[in-house]
């Protein structure tokens, strides 16, 4: 995504929309506050980089829709936009991620956002998801809305899934972090969870991946990851 500006098309009679951003990488943040301004009838009015930052923030400031992050600092999105939809019903949330849409565009729409897009998108795209969920709509990429289509029409909810679909969320979350090098503690530390659980969360995904030792875990989890950067 190039954050190009755009020359606005008509001036908006309206108060601008408000729109609050959680992304940790200053540099990105900076380039998607840029975009956001440079839209007619947006103004950003607050930033956070962390789960803990994003629900204090967001409690002090009005603001009309989040765009977050599934990487944060302190948590995962999925779990903020839970908090977020909890406690700021009307608030439209759009999740904005390097994360691969088939596998987490699902979980951020049950974790209740209204819309998902891949940073790798056209500044115009980004732009026409936020105007979508203001406006109370869902939005997701044509590809992910005939998958999730598909699934309903054919009551099929494995159709197109890979392995890592079946994954709780949390699970998902224990992968991330075996595949960033993190021991079974620096999990539980770092998730805030016991060393007991976190074992127990790496069995069920092993037996859900097929995985017969721990060596074969953290091979996959590293794989996954790099897949997830495009590395």
């Amino acid at each position: 995504m190039k954050f190009e500006s755009r020359k606005p098309p008509s001036v908006s009679t309206n108060a601008p929309k408000r729109i609050f951003i959680v992304e940790d990488h200053p540099v990105y943040r900076r380039g998607l506050t840029h975009l956001i301004e440079s839209e007619p009838g947006f103004s950003v009015c607050g930033h956070a980089a962390s789960f803990p930052s994003a629900l204090d923030e967001l409690r002090r400031v009005k603001a009309d829709a989040a765009i977050l992050d599934v990487a944060i600092e302190g948590a995962n999105g999925l779990e903020l936009v839970k908090h977020l939809r909890a406690e700021h019903p009307h608030m439209a949330l759009l999740v904005l991620s390097v994360h691969e849409e088939s596998v987490y565009g699902p979980r951020a729409l049950r974790a209740g956002a209204q819309g998902y897009v891949m940073k790798r998108e056209a500044d115009d795209v980004l732009l026409q998801a936020i105007h979508k969920v203001l406006a109370g709509e869902l939005f997701v990429s044509a590809a992910l809305g005939r998958d999730l289509l598909y699934r309903i029409v054919s009551h099929d909810e494995t159709a197109g899934k890979s392995p890592i679909a079946s994954l709780s969320d949390r699970e998902l979350e224990v992968l991330e972090l075996v595949g960033q090098g993190l021991a079974s503690r620096d999990i539980a530390g770092k998730l805030r969870i016991s060393l007991k659980t976190v074992e127990s969360h790496r069995l069920r995904i092993k037996e859900k991946l097929g995985l017969a030792h721990a060596s074969e875990l953290i091979q996959f989890a590293i794989r996954w990851e790099e897949d997830q950067k495009g590395v």
